[in-house]
């Protein structure tokens, strides 16, 4: 079997067990919080909570439970929200995951478009005022949570210079704020590990023959340097896509935006199994999906590590 090949086959039967896992621990964890889906029902008599339990079967036994909806998920159904009357989990995720994903994307790019430019800068210009600014900047991005973020940038550009809108869901510029606030600071990480990996390479002693060859200092950093400054930044793409998966959650309330995140932070209030299920193994397939991707990435830029290692 080639290479790449059983490469892909034991990530795939990896990310199976790990998706088991993390359904098996989510279910029992939460089974055992107290309370349930119907028990903040207002004035509900206890024949129609039991009715209620019944129907979506969270009156069998515990292990039973389990192995149904295991076979449920197997067969790539989510069943019904116990609180979005008529709507399945799957018509939810359908429904949030493109305006969840809109912001990730754009936040992701957000960083890299910051935090590039500003590590390459600092490490051409290390120990300059240049670099000492950017530095300054990054650390404070690092510092601040995306919520304080938020609420600075809401004060600035939606109370005192009503720019953009204050939240919601339509146009482009409702993304603008929301995008910038996730990405900010992963943009911090990145502009910190591209200054740190660009100093590692200009050391090299391949870099010193390409400038005494006479070649130009851009061509020296684009053609030369780049390509290995970058590794440390590949590495840090699949915590930071799970950082914006997760720092969407608070994001999605602030702006109150309609995505999956702010579905998640609703169901975990409600106790609504199902669709907490669901967005737990999703965004867990996601994240394992964006490491491989990475990994891919990395033996790309690095031929010298192979995709077994």
């Amino acid at each position: 079997m080639p290479v790449f090949l059983r490469f892909l086959l034991k990530r795939f039967l990896w990310m199976l067990a790990t998706l088991w896992v993390v359904f098996t621990v989510s279910f029992f964890l939460m089974r055992a919080i107290p309370g349930g889906p119907f028990a903040s029902e207002r004035n509900a008599p206890p024949e129609v909570e039991a009715n209620l339990r019944k129907k979506y079967g969270i009156d069998r036994p515990l292990m039973e439970q389990y192995l149904h909806t295991g076979a449920m998920l197997l067969r790539g159904d989510f069943g019904p929200s116990f609180k979005m009357e008529d709507y399945t989990v799957g018509e939810v995720i359908a429904e949030g995951l493109p305006k969840s994903a809109s912001l990730g994307i754009l936040a992701l790019w957000i960083a890299l478009l910051l935090g590039l430019p500003a590590g390459i800068l600092g490490a051409i210009h290390r120990g300059k005022l240049t670099d000492n600014l950017l530095m300054f900047l990054a650390t404070a991005g690092i510092a601040l949570p995306n919520f304080v973020i938020a609420s600075i940038l809401i004060l600035l550009f939606v109370i005192l210079l009503p720019v953009f809108p204050p939240g919601g869901w339509g146009g482009f510029s409702h993304l603008v704020l929301p995008a910038f606030c996730l990405g900010a600071p992963f943009a911090a990480y990145v502009a910190r590990l591209t200054r740190t990996g660009m100093l590692e390479i200009l050391g090299q002693d391949y870099i010193r023959t390409a400038r005494a060859k006479g070649l130009s200092e851009t061509k020296v950093i684009v053609r030369h340097a780049l390509k290995g400054g970058l590794l440390p930044v590949v590495s840090f793409l699949g915590p930071a896509i799970a950082g914006i998966l997760t720092g969407s959650l608070v994001i999605e309330r602030i702006f109150f935006i309609p995505g999956l995140g702010t579905h998640f932070v609703q169901s975990a209030i409600n106790r609504d199994y199902t669709l907490a299920m669901g967005c737990v193994l999703l965004f867990t397939a996601l994240v394992y999906a964006m490491n491989f991707l990475v990994d891919i990435c990395y033996t790309v830029l690095d031929p010298r590590v192979g995709l077994e290692g």
